[in-house]
Formats: structure tokens, sequence, C-alpha cells
């Protein structure tokens, strides 16, 4: 996949970030060195059990600086990673929810403040755009014999980043409903749609489906779920034209209009935490959820155990004659920084994949669907991972993906409501996105 190279100063448009803030928040000694000093009898056994850590990770040296989004998957990993502080390696973590604002101003400096970003399907873009990350084979050849190449994002051949976690979105079904009536579980949008309508004529539920339609990210998310579960190209190749006004794009409209037949009337406002709690208070029977929510779906403990023990998980839906799931596939990982010494790029490497190992996704089995080679899934992870292997296609990661999504976001609430066409509606959406990506200077 060719990356459209943007310049370096486009890190320069980032604003209102206070770059001595973020190097406020990892100025200081280690803190293990500084408490040490303090209590040094107390803490004698923390000393010890660190410098163990440290020598299982095999850095003799290095500084290990971690801007991270503030999610408890990702801590899993890091705080695995922080074992590998020693008094020659310092490992430093930012987890904050400001992760995407601050990730290309921070790497660009030079030497950058982070030595490892954080990333995720649509963040890693704009640090390629850049030129902000370097690329990792030598890095996997030398210390990734774990790493499986699913695992290995590569971008025009070079490996640039390494994916640890999958999700995506997969069907819940009430499985007692689907039961008494006889239906089997729908693995097709069409199989989808005649057990509502029988679920509906059975006087069962009056709305059996819902979906994450709320204007703006998450209904141009259903869209792009679709469309690329039709095989759909969203531009044209190598380009950065768009291309959705076509058969398929219409087609995926005319499905999500369908699909609202059996919705509750305020689908549009509907995000997945509502999805979650309609489907746990009895009020909907099938819905293609967000794999990391399961837990609280299945939760025999939790608010309506009676409906999680009821519950089916499968593989996302597919449509239209192909056999794509439709739900585009995410992953997070890590990518190493440019601007930093190659020292401190191997140190960081070496502590992320000791933070990654099979023991510590085994350990935590239920934090995120692991990509970790030895990985033991449990059943609840089984929905991601058989999307992904039924063929599901990741979101697409390219940098001007992010204004096709907010176009289509904006652009289709009145197809949604009847008040135009999905021609019109998808002539618009390109009209806006041709808007914004001029704008960003991706099309002339």
């Amino acid at each position: 996949m060719h990356i459209t190279r943007i310049a370096r100063l486009k890190a320069g448009r980032q604003k209102n970030i206070n770059i001595r803030m973020i190097r406020h928040d990892l100025e200081g000694d280690n803190i293990m060195t500084r408490l040490c000093a303090l209590a040094t009898v107390c803490l004698l056994p923390l000393i010890c059990a660190s410098n163990f850590a440290a020598a299982e990770c095999g850095i003799e040296s290095g500084s290990v600086r971690v801007l991270s989004n503030d999610i408890d998957s990702l801590g899993v990993v890091l705080n695995e990673a922080r074992q590998c502080v020693s008094d020659t390696v310092n490992v430093r973590i930012n987890r904050t929810t400001e992760h995407k604002s601050i990730q290309v101003s921070a790497l660009a400096i030079d030497p950058a403040i982070y030595s490892v970003a954080m990333v995720s399907t649509n963040t890693l873009p704009p640090l390629l755009s850049a030129g902000l990350v370097r690329p990792l084979d030598e890095y996997v050849e030398k210390y990734g014999q774990d790493l499986k190449p699913d695992q290995l994002i590569k971008i025009d051949g070079k490996t640039v980043a390494i994916a640890f976690m999958a999700n995506s979105q997969h069907l819940f079904m009430r499985g007692d409903i689907l039961s008494d009536l006889g239906i089997p579980p729908p693995k097709t949008y069409q199989e989808v749609l005649n057990a509502a309508r029988t679920i509906k004529e059975a006087g069962i539920m009056k709305y059996p489906l819902a979906a994450a339609y709320e204007a703006g990210w998450y209904l141009g998310n259903e869209f792009v779920n679709n469309y690329l579960g039709l095989g759909g190209q969203f531009f044209e190749p190598g380009s950065a034209e768009p291309s959705i006004n076509n058969p398929k794009g219409v087609q995926v409209l005319q499905l999500m209009k369908e699909m609202t037949e059996y919705m509750p009337p305020e689908y549009l406002t509907l995000t997945a935490d509502d999805l979650k709690k309609l489907y746990l208070d009895g009020k909907v029977a099938i819905i293609n959820q967000w794999g990391s929510m399961v837990n609280s779906h299945l939760d025999p403990n939790g608010a309506a155990p009676e409906i999680s023990d009821a519950t089916l998980i499968a593989p996302a839906p597919t449509l239209g004659g192909y056999d794509i799931p439709a739900a585009a596939l995410w992953w997070d990982g890590f990518t190493i920084a440019k601007n930093v010494s190659d020292e401190d790029a191997e140190a960081s490497f070496r502590a992320m994949m000791y933070g990654m190992r099979s023991s510590v996704a085994n350990e935590h089995p239920n934090a995120a669907t692991w990509l970790i080679k030895g990985y033991q899934a449990p059943e609840g992870a089984k929905g991601v991972l058989d999307t992904i292997s039924s063929g599901g296609r990741p979101y697409p990661m390219n940098p001007f993906m992010g204004i096709m999504h907010a176009a289509l976001g904006s652009e289709l609430t009145d197809f949604m409501q009847g008040r135009e066409s999905a021609e019109q509606a998808l002539a618009d959406v390109e009209a806006a996105y041709r808007t914004s990506a001029r704008a960003s200077g991706f099309l002339d």
C-alpha cells in the first residue's frame, strides 16, 4: 500500500500542544531510583525484583519513553514493559486520552520526546505521512522470533508497526429466542433480516435489531463495515480520489435503511453503549457489537445473567453473496520513533517485546483479543478471531480515510431519514470529502 508522504510542516500545524508540559511528564529520574534514595532498606526486595526482570529483558542500556492511550488492555502490556527498568535502562510511560493530539508534535522533535508510540489502525497513518516512524525489520529479525506474520504491519514491504491485539464487530444473538422459533443462527445480513421479521411477527419483540447508527462517527463506521463486506474500494487505485458513489455504495445504503424497519425509532442516536443496554435489557435480540465489549455481554454475574447465558456469538454477517464478514478489522500495537538514537530504538523494541509475551496474554486472557503467539483464546474472543479467520478486511489504513469517514458520518443522515436518494447522499459524501481533502493537501 502506498502512503502519500506529506511535508513535515504538517506536524507544525498541530495547535494548542504545550511541548513543555509533555516534557515535564517525562522529566526527572526513574521513580524506582528516587524511591530507593528515600527508603533503601524497605525497597531492597523491590530493587532485586526489578533487576531480575531487567535481566530477563536482556537490555543493557537505553531510554524507553512510551506515549499511549489510557485503556486497560494497553496497560497490561505496558506494565510488563515497565519491568525492564534497571540502573542503566529508563522506562517512562505517558498514558493519556490526548495521545492522538500529542503524537505528531512529540515525535517530530529531534530527538523525539517518545521512543515508542502505541498506535492503532487509524492513529498510525498521521505518523507515516509525516515520516516519523522507522522501519522495524532489523529488530524483527533479531528479537521477533515469536511474532506471527499477521502482527507485522507493512507499508511498501517494510514493517512499520507491530500489532498485538485485535478488535472488530461481530454478532451477538439471543440463542434462546432463535431456538424457540426454530431459526438457525444467521450468517448473512439477509438471514439477519429474515430472523428479525420472524421474531417481530411472533410478537416477541417489536424491534428485534439494533445497530450503532448515531449520526457522526458511528453512522460512518456502519457504512465502512458493509462496504468492506461487498469488497468495495473507497478510493481510486493509487490516488485520494473517492470511489463510493457506485452500485455497491447504493446497495450498502439500501441494506442499512432496510435494517431500520426492525430497529428502535431513535436509531440515529444509538452508540455501542446504547446497544449493550438495549441488549442486556432484553429489548433487542441481534446486534453487531464490538468484540472488546464481550465481557459485559457474557458476564454470568452481570446485569442480566440469564441473557448472558443465552447469548451466542458468531462472526460478523456477510452480505450481497460475498463471503467477507461485514466488519472492519482493527488492531492496536506499537511503532518506534524515527528521531531517536539507535540505542533507544533497540531498547524500546525489546522492552515492548517483553511486555507482549505469550505468558502475559494468557495471564490476562479476557483483557483483549490478543494476536500474540501461544494465546489460549477464551470463548469470548472467538467472535473477533472468527471474523478475522473468515476473511474480514482491515479498516483502510491511509492518511485520508479519516476525512472520508467524517464525510460519511455527516452526509448520510438525510438518506437515513428518507429525505434524499442513496445516489444523492453518496454524491454529497464525495463532495464533502473532496472539499476537506483539498484543504488538507491530499487533492489538487
